[in-house]
């Protein structure tokens, strides 16, 4: 049995007007996700807001794999709501997804686009994402260093995305779940300005709380182009008290 602590930030930025990104966290249902909306303004948080919402109302069954199903399902009710209307307007609505499900001992990682999942354990900070880019495809093919993808020009075209497409494209990951993990979900304002391993520095030394408002006060003092948002979760094993 896990019990939860986190924590969440999210911000506008220093150079946007409106925070396109969207957030879930719900630990009684064992269920987080950020989403971040593409489309202009209202549209690209409408975007994220209608994923955020089909996947509240929908993930509810206690078996993994079958909350897994419920969750799969809800994204693909919001990319149908999104192309829908995407074609009413005439223009482009979109959002990416990155989704922790867990269920005891077990969790389930499911997203498409470039907002990412990272797992901090033991003092080691291992990405449970790939980002569906552009750029990613040229480090996978040895093109491109990572170092050189994180100011690559071409850094911002994605490959999957919710309300792109009729079909749905999700990558589905299936990983354990042990007391002292920290998870992060976050959307790339976050992980464009901010390296792997200062994430890691605040995940490992300060609470869900405190790193998710750190990390969000780092981004803020390197100007944060784009909006960011963390959600930050502890996993600590409950104590089981006999009558």
């Amino acid at each position: 049995m896990l019990r939860y602590e986190q924590g969440v930030a999210s911000h506008t930025g220093c150079v946007r007007t409106v925070n396109q990104d969207a957030w879930l966290a719900h630990p009684e249902q064992g269920l987080w996700l950020v989403a971040d909306g593409m489309g202009g303004h209202a549209r690209g948080e409408w975007a994220s807001a209608q994923i955020v919402a089909s996947v509240a109302e929908s993930v509810h069954a206690e078996d993994l794999h079958q909350a897994g199903a419920e969750l799969t399902a809800a994204i693909e009710r919001a990319n149908q709501q999104l192309i829908a209307a995407a074609r009413a307007d005439g223009a482009s609505i979109g959002s990416t997804v990155a989704a922790l499900l867990v269920r005891g001992g077990r969790g389930a990682v499911v997203w498409a686009g470039d907002s990412r999942i990272y797992r901090y354990r033991a003092g080691s900070l291992d990405r449970l994402t790939r980002d569906h880019s552009q750029v990613e495809q040229l480090v996978a093919a040895g093109l491109i260093t990572p170092a050189e993808a994180a100011s690559h020009p071409m850094g911002h075209v994605l490959t999957r995305a919710i309300g792109v497409r009729d079909a749905v494209m999700l990558d589905h990951v299936e990983v354990d779940v042990r007391a002292d993990d920290i998870f992060l979900l976050c959307s790339d304002g976050l992980t464009r300005p901010v390296a792997d391993v200062e994430i890691a520095r605040w995940l490992g030394r300060e609470t869900p709380e405190r790193a998710a408002t750190g990390l969000l006060d780092l981004v803020l003092s390197r100007g944060a182009p784009d909006n960011v948002t963390l959600v930050v979760l502890g996993c600590d094993a409950t104590t089981l008290v006999e009558a």
